[in-house]
């Protein structure tokens, strides 16, 4: 799904590199050390995985993939958003053309000072990681890789909606990200639906305050370590963000170690000089460096757990409702 590089990384080349860097590094956020005013539901969420996979593998041009994404973009304007879709046939690096929808909903649209979400909503064509060379062919389910991350969402949403936040919420789903070439290093391979929000914003000139993606965010024994680009270019929001988390009680998710560099969707919005930050699971016991059901057909609901669903939708929450 993406390229990991865990290479060694010193605290001082670290700040070398970010040196370089304006407006995520530099810029002193905003976030205040105050009690949640949201109560992050996540037997909510757990309830938005199952309901995503009930579908079946979303793997774009397939029928699960379009039921889905009908339902996601119902769900949030159920919850009040005003929603923008926008669809586009893009090429993969095999060739295929396949009919991508990425979805928007903006909250508070009229305030200038903005956050972005993100989360891929697609599913990957095959489960190339799985330990069953029958199963390589084999659409993955993705509870896990795609689904936690849109569920945590969906539940942000549903509690935007119920109350709004004082500043200027936009939730993306993108499309297209998991299609990617595996273990060839061709990083534009992955991530189509969002760099073509790139070239194509939802709005001329759109430019939020930071982006935070969700990746993989709901498996048990989830950690979730501070990401190489996320550092390099957001450094002062990671540093906020986890901060924050820490409050809340979830250093035991949110750990204050360095990790590695991801290929994500983020890499593609801090190159188009939005600084976005990657809340990723990342693992130092197994050969891919991610849970060990990445790119398996075991990647089903029963792998996912409320508690890290909690950690990281109440820290979001907790972020949003500080401004």
């Amino acid at each position: 799904m993406k390229y990991l590089l865990f290479t060694i990384i010193t605290f001082m080349a670290l700040m070398g590199c970010s040196s370089s860097k304006t407006n995520g590094n530099q810029e002193t956020t905003k976030v205040a050390a105050t009690k949640p005013t949201a109560d992050f539901n996540a037997d909510s969420a757990y309830r938005f995985v199952m309901e995503q996979c009930q579908f079946g593998p979303r793997v774009p041009g397939t029928k699960p993939h379009s039921s889905c994404g009908d339902y996601l973009a119902g769900k949030l304007r159920q919850y009040g958003a005003a929603v923008t879709e926008q669809r586009a046939m893009l090429t993969t690096f095999d060739g295929t053309e396949i009919n991508a929808r990425n979805i928007i909903a903006e909250y508070n649209p009229d305030a200038a000072r903005r956050i972005l979400l993100l989360a891929h909503w697609d599913c990957r064509p095959w489960a190339d990681n799985d330990p069953d060379p029958t199963k390589h062919r084999t659409p993955v389910m993705g509870a896990n890789d795609g689904a936690s991350g849109v569920a945590v969402l969906l539940e942000i949403a549903r509690q935007l909606g119920e109350k709004a936040p004082a500043i200027g919420v936009d939730i993306l789903f993108v499309d297209a990200e998991d299609w990617g070439d595996s273990g060839t290093g061709n990083d534009n391979s992955w991530a189509l639906g969002t760099q073509h929000w790139i070239a194509n914003p939802h709005k001329p000139g759109y430019r939020p305050m930071y982006g935070i993606l969700l990746d993989m965010v709901g498996a048990s024994g989830a950690t979730f370590a501070r990401e190489y680009f996320s550092t390099l270019y957001a450094q002062g929001f990671v540093n906020e963000v986890w901060k924050v988390a820490k409050e809340a009680g979830y250093s035991d998710y949110f750990v204050d170690s360095q990790g590695g560099a991801i290929t994500d969707d983020h890499v593609f919005v801090n190159r188009a000089g939005i600084p976005c930050i990657d809340i990723i699971d990342q693992r130092s016991d197994t050969d891919t460096g991610f849970f060990k059901q990445w790119h398996t057909a075991a990647d089903t609901p029963d792998i996912i757990d409320t508690a890290t669903l909690k950690a990281v939708g109440q820290t979001v929450l907790n972020v949003l409702y500080s401004y």
